[in-house]
């Protein structure tokens, strides 16, 4: 018995779902709290759809990130002084790579040593120290040692170039303090293929006479792409004196932010300068600097040495962030239609306020609420009690609302037009 019974009510549901429609009924509401709400949300919406989507987002517009390239050249001649030598030096000894690359080291300082051999000799007094052939053990540490421990020196042997390198004393101040009026020219070019627009950076300064002449001014020549190292060290927040004795890394980014719906002549490049990582002067943050070593190599008496450099330099990254943008239909069409979408929080809302959390929701479930008898004209008992509860409404074949005054607590018609 219980089984058919179950099964009568499933079949019941499933008839229920494939047999009936459900349509909204629209209900006038004349409650202020609930308008308030309403009309809250709707601003809110209507807010978010103009101002992010369509104002700041932009969303009628397709976009497409550049291509690009760059090319660099550094130009000066700078002069080195030692205690008993002079140096002067142009781009080809202080610029590495020198190919042009977007990024390339500036060297500001350094430290040689001259005539190296593969050999063995004594560690650095700072490294290995002994007072016996029992203290270097042979094979170990960073260098392969020779299990003798050098009686003048008292620091253990080691096959390596020798001499070896001494890097603890680091020049101060730099040797090439020349380098802050060192002149970088960049080239940079971008192409927005779907767009068909190709920009450059050198387009809006004129003629190669004007080009050369100018020198990059964050106000008076924005778009000039030849920059002093020390201005652009200085607007990255170092000191030049200080990054310039051990090295550090600058980046430099141009952006191109393009609105295609305009002439592409209002489409330039912006830079902006940013240390790479810690500044010197702020004790919060470990100093880092940036060396590597360069070797020249070269034969004497059929053997072969070297002149070992470490340098100390200026690490500049070019970096380029492209973006274009452009009216276009389908994007327009989506966040129109998203925002429409969203409208429909509102009535979510308000029905959650309306039928669950007001003081007569039962009453307002009842009004939302109503089943239409079936075409047939049987009617369930349910349907009865519906129809007996709401004589008053005469629903006539034009289609009528229903309209709520809650100041009065009661319900009376209304006819759409």
């Amino acid at each position: 018995m219980g089984n058919e019974m179950k099964m009568g009510q499933f079949l019941k549901s499933l008839s229920d779902f494939f047999f009936t429609y459900e349509t909204p009924r629209q209900v006038v509401v004349r409650n202020k709290k609930v308008g308030v709400v309403c009309r809250l949300i709707q601003v809110g919406v209507f807010a978010y759809i103009i101002g992010w989507v369509f104002i700041y987002e932009k969303g009628y517009q397709s976009k497409e990130y550049g291509v690009s390239s760059v090319f660099t050249k550094v130009k000066g001649v700078g002069y080195a002084k030692g205690e008993h030598w002079e140096s002067v030096l142009d781009g080809a000894d202080y610029v590495f790579p020198p190919q042009g690359e977007p990024s390339f080291v500036v060297m500001t300082n350094y430290i040689i040593t001259e005539g190296q051999k593969r050999g063995s000799c004594p560690e650095h007094p700072r490294k290995s120290n002994c007072s016996s052939d029992a203290d270097c053990e042979k094979g170990s540490f960073k260098r392969r040692m020779t299990g003798e421990c050098d009686p003048i020196v008292k620091t253990c042997r080691v096959l390596a170039w020798c001499p070896v390198e001494d890097d603890y004393n680091i020049p101060d101040p730099a040797l090439l303090l020349s380098a802050e009026n060192f002149t970088l020219f960049i080239k940079n070019t971008v192409t927005f293929p779907d767009f068909g627009v190709t920009r450059s950076n050198l387009v809006n300064e004129g003629s190669k006479t004007k080009l050369s002449k100018c020198l990059y001014h964050k106000t008076h020549a924005p778009l000039c792409p030849i920059f002093r190292l020390g201005d652009l060290i200085k607007q990255s927040g170092f000191d030049f004196k200080l990054i310039a004795r051990v090295g550090g890394a600058i980046g430099v980014i141009i952006e191109w932010t393009c609105n295609f719906d305009f002439d592409v002549k209002y489409c330039k490049p912006v830079y902006s300068f940013h240390g790479l990582y810690g500044n010197y002067e702020e004790k919060d943050q470990e100093p880092v600097g940036y060396n590597f070593r360069h070797a020249i190599y070269h034969t004497v008496d059929n053997v072969q040495t070297r002149t070992l450099k470490k340098i100390f330099g200026i690490r500049i990254d070019i970096i380029v962030e492209a973006l274009g943008r452009k009216f276009d239909v389908i994007p327009t069409v989506t966040a129109i239609g998203s925002g429409v979408g969203i409208f429909g929080v509102v009535t979510i809302v308000c029905d959650l306020v309306l039928l669950h959390l007001l003081p007569k929701r039962k009453f307002y479930k009842d009004m939302k609420f109503k089943s239409a008898p079936p075409v047939n004209g049987q009617q369930d008992q349910a349907q009865d009690q519906d129809q007996a509860q709401d004589q008053d409404e005469d629903v006539d074949s034009e289609g009528c609302g229903t309209e709520i005054d809650e100041s009065k607590g009661q319900r009376r018609k209304h006819r759409r037009t």
